[in-house]
């Protein structure tokens, strides 16, 4: 454990002393680039002028040539400043150190000549004392000291941590446990221990990586700023942690108000959507509005609150941290421009499912036909509809082909509840017409599930060349459990038996020549069994 905290500890510290002893060399810069000034490992002055025919370059080089003299002859000197001019001339001791002329200030860092050059004068002042302190061994001993005393303090603390850490996982399962026990709603459990433990020891982990982060850099921050060469670099990595922390408090400060607003629209938009569907149940009360019933009612809630949530998420957007930076709305645009391309087929198919709701083309119940699949509806939903056939088959039909097909409904023009059965059969022309309505009405008396009343009905839909066209229909009991196939099946089997038991055929004849006897049927035929005669005869139609 201490060596892999070792070893990530040696490779931060190594990243930074590499990146922090990288430098260009001065001398192979261009003649008017400005070139810095550093002493001891500390920046001076940034010089961008050309003083006497020097270029920067060439004023850098000179003054630390002139510097690193005054340093090594003696410690004890003084640093000032005197006017030339519009210029003024920076001495250490009775040497001149450089010049500080007006095109080297820079406009944002300082109000004036004079200001920039007592802040150079500071700088220098720094390194003539950092110097003197490197010069003294007793103050290294005590700064080896106090950076040997960090490290054990720093060691200690990592110790701690990892003893913290498994003393917590030891805990862990039984804290979890007994805490998830107590949430419940009734007897069902909300929280499983078995998968809340791998989540919160990733938590336990990613806790500590930050917190080993933290104080390895507040250690290595530390160890720099003791000695004299290395405390430019310690200064740096404790000014950028301050600014970090000023700016996320800064940040975290600025969008409190912003976000209690936008929390003020949340709570907002909650009360009107509650206030909504109230209104919404009570224009639902029969009789109140015709496009509003128990059927419409909920995609009617579900479209008035997703309207007021848009409208306060439009609302509250501009009070969201971050939303003015060109981030939020580079991303919302991004969101945007996908849903827009991506999404029309779901908007068709939502906009198809409104239209089959408020026009009430399907209920839930009721038997159709939709192109070429056909059996009860069991679900209307804002996308897609679900029918069940009659072999058991739960299809999944989307709305916009709902829409785009014609529907054939066999329940709604039915009186009261139940759904249409029809069948055709094509009979010869010497069979009475009489005969075979009635041998069709009485198969569908003797078929269970086909209701009396209202009473079935025949038609003829056709006189064909060879044969005219019968068609049979009854309605059903929907509460029977049999489907409508099998309800079919037996009503087929029951026109075949009663046709079989009258003797005629079920058989549509077609001729390649002309029949040896004419195929039509006598008047004293027309009443043959099971048709009966009318107590009132009335002419024949």
């Amino acid at each position: 454990m201490r060596s892999k905290l070792l070893a990530v500890s040696m490779v931060v510290f190594a990243m930074l002393w590499s990146g922090l002893l990288w430098a260009v060399d001065e001398t192979d810069k261009p003649a008017n680039e400005a070139v810095e000034l550093k002493i001891a490992n500390r920046s001076i002055m940034l010089f961008r002028a050309t003083i006497l025919g020097e270029a920067p370059a060439s004023r850098v080089k000179r003054a630390k040539v002139v510097i690193s003299e005054a340093l090594d002859e003696t410690d004890n000197l003084n640093v000032t400043v005197d006017p030339i001019q519009n210029s003024y001339m920076v001495l250490l001791g009775d040497k001149r150190a450089f010049i500080v002329s007006p095109k080297d200030v820079d406009a944002l860092e300082y109000a004036s000549v004079q200001q920039a050059a007592e802040g150079a004068a500071a700088k220098l002042r720094q390194v003539v004392a950092e110097t003197q302190e490197a010069r003294s061994l007793h103050l290294i001993l005590r700064s080896l000291a106090m950076a040997a005393v960090a490290t054990l303090i720093y060691l200690s603390l990592l110790w701690c941590l990892a003893y913290l850490r498994r003393r917590l996982l030891t805990k862990l399962p039984e804290l979890m446990e007994r805490h998830t026990q107590a949430l419940k709603v009734g007897r069902v459990q909300l929280i499983d221990a078995n998968y809340l433990y791998p989540l919160a020891s990733r938590l336990l982990l990613l806790l500590r990586w930050l917190v080993i982060l933290l104080l390895t850099y507040e250690w290595l921050g530390f160890v720099l700023s003791r000695f004299p060469y290395t405390r430019p670099w310690g200064e740096s990595l404790n000014n950028y942690l301050l600014e970090v922390a000023g700016y996320l408090l800064q940040g975290i400060v600025g969008a409190i108000p912003g976000l209690g607003v936008a929390l003020a629209i949340f709570f907002i938009a909650r009360g009107a959507t509650a206030f909504s569907r109230r209104v919404l149940r009570r224009m639902a009360t029969p009789g109140t509005f015709s496009w509003l019933n128990s059927e419409t009612l909920q995609p009617t809630q579900r479209l008035t609150s997703l309207a007021i949530w848009l409208f306060a998420l439009a609302m509250a957007y501009p009070y969201l941290p971050g939303a003015g930076t060109d981030a939020f709305k580079g991303l919302s645009v991004l969101i945007g421009l996908m849903i827009s391309l991506g999404a029309t087929s779901v908007v068709g198919q939502a906009a198809a499912g409104l239209i089959l709701t408020y026009t009430r083309t399907l209920r839930p119940g009721e038997f159709v036909k939709i192109g070429e699949y056909e059996g009860t509806v069991t679900e209307l939903g804002m996308f897609t509809t679900r029918i069940r056939t009659g072999l058991g088959e739960v299809l999944t039909l989307p709305n916009s082909m709902i829409t785009g097909t014609v529907t054939k409904n066999y329940s709604r023009t039915v009186q009261g509840p139940g759904y249409v059965v029809d069948t055709v059969v094509t009979i010869g022309y010497d069979t009475p017409w009489r005969q075979v309505e009635a041998m069709l009405l009485e198969a569908a008396k003797r078929t269970p599930g086909i209701l009396e009343d209202p009473a079935a009905q025949v038609f003829q839909t056709a006189l064909s060349d060879f044969y005219p066209e019968y068609r049979l229909v009854a309605q059903a009991i929907p509460s029977q459990p049999r489907p409508r196939a099998v309800l079919l099946s037996m009503l087929h089997a029951n026109i075949q038996d009663v046709f079989n038991e009258y003797g005629v055929q079920i058989m549509s004849p077609h001729y390649l020549g002309d029949p040896k006897e004419q195929k039509w049927v006598p008047k004293d035929q027309w009443f043959t069994a099971p048709a009966q005669e009318p107590k009132d005869p009335q002419p024949p139609q």
